[in-house]
């Protein structure tokens, strides 16, 4: 399905989805238009879904990242995952096994709204909250 010349070609749009073909093409050694039709394949493929845009939250004021471990004490998870899904302050959300029913990972921009995001989640469940100190990776 997928060869080398792919993967090298899927690890420098990681790095930088805005970056030319023709210059993909240099590294990987094919032309501009054969780095464009791989690309379109692979996106016909489904194995490249979208784009997307690494923001500064700290500049868009979102100084808090908690990660939260959630607890269901109901069993109805659609409501839950409609509360997530229309909740800005979710970043990413997981069902998991192990200790807990979902990790979720939230940014917001105080501590007011993170206590408001909690109490929120209490509807739900309980929760054991994790606050980031710093970005490893």
């Amino acid at each position: 399905m997928l060869d080398n010349t792919d993967l090298e070609i899927i690890k420098l749009l990681k790095a930088n989805c805005k970056m030319q073909f023709r210059d993909i093409g240099e590294v990987v050694h094919l032309t501009g238009q054969a780095v464009s039709n791989r690309i379109s394949r692979m996106e016909d493929l489904g194995v490249i879904k979208g784009y997307s845009v690494l923001l500064d939250d700290k500049l868009l004021g979102k100084t808090i990242t908690a990660y939260i471990s959630i607890f269901m004490k109901t069993t109805n998870h659609r409501a839950f995952h409609v509360f997530l899904n229309d909740s800005e302050a979710v970043v990413e959300a997981s069902r998991i096994s192990g200790d807990g029913c979902y990790m979720v990972k939230i940014q917001v921009n105080s501590q007011e709204d993170l206590n408001y995001f909690l109490d929120s989640v209490l509807e739900y469940g309980n929760y054991r909250v994790n606050i980031s100190i710093g970005k490893v990776k």
